[in-house]
């Protein structure tokens, strides 16, 4: 795998506004635009290679008020599918190792983008993934990044990026391993997110099968 650098952010464009029946409500201030998400996940072959089970899938919804020239309201769909492997830390057999697929359509009107999350830093990136996933992936702090590469995802060279971090488990500190992907594909924005305590170093190789896995749309 070849390291490289890149700025992680690429949002993707889709829906713009056209003056049809569909989106006459939005132009008249009568209704928001509405954009829906198709969910991504890892197939189940690299998930039994893994060892990882789904724990949760859910369709959440974004409320986002624009100026499109007006104030009008824009209502969007998203997919976070989750997925745990359980090991012995410390003794106790918890989930320890987590992977996350996100999906976020990338909404455009009138040419211009709305996506919630396009000027998000890398490290506030991994932070709302982590506050939907609520406790799956625990508190992390003290977030650097520590190295790029490359892997091949749902049939182009995508870039990871790799984090270390913190987390406190049993009074004890706990230093973790985040790979992170995102890019556009298919009019969605897609975020695949694994982490895993630094101990146990192999599972950064089944981080990356199941991100080569992903599908999408499932």
């Amino acid at each position: 795998m070849t390291p490289s650098r890149r700025s992680l952010l690429a949002a993707g464009t889709t829906g713009a506004l056209a003056l049809t029946a569909g989106c006459l409500d939005f132009v008249l201030g009568n209704g928001p635009l509405e954009f829906d998400a198709r969910r991504a996940a890892p197939t189940d072959a690299a998930l039994a290679e893994t060892g990882y089970e789904e724990t949760q899938v859910e369709e959440q919804s974004i409320d986002e008020t624009i100026q499109a020239g007006v104030e009008r309201d824009v209502r969007a769909s998203m997919w976070l599918s989750l997925y745990s492997k359980a090991r012995n830390l410390q003794g106790e057999t918890i989930d320890a190792s987590v992977f996350a697929a996100v999906s976020i359509p990338a909404i455009e009107v009138a040419g211009r983008s709305f996506n919630p999350i396009e000027n998000m830093s890398n490290e506030e990136l991994l932070e709302e993934v982590m506050n939907r996933a609520g406790d799956d992936f625990g508190s992390v702090k003290n977030i650097g990044h520590e190295e790029s590469f490359g892997l091949d995802i749902l049939g182009a060279g995508r870039e990871v990026d790799v984090f270390s971090g913190e987390t406190e488990y049993n009074g004890r500190t706990v230093e973790v391993e985040i790979s992170l992907a995102s890019f556009a594909h298919e009019e969605d924005l897609l975020i695949l997110v694994g982490s895993h305590p630094k101990p146990f170093a192999e599972e950064s190789a089944n981080v990356e099968v199941l991100m080569e896995s992903v599908e999408h749309p499932v």
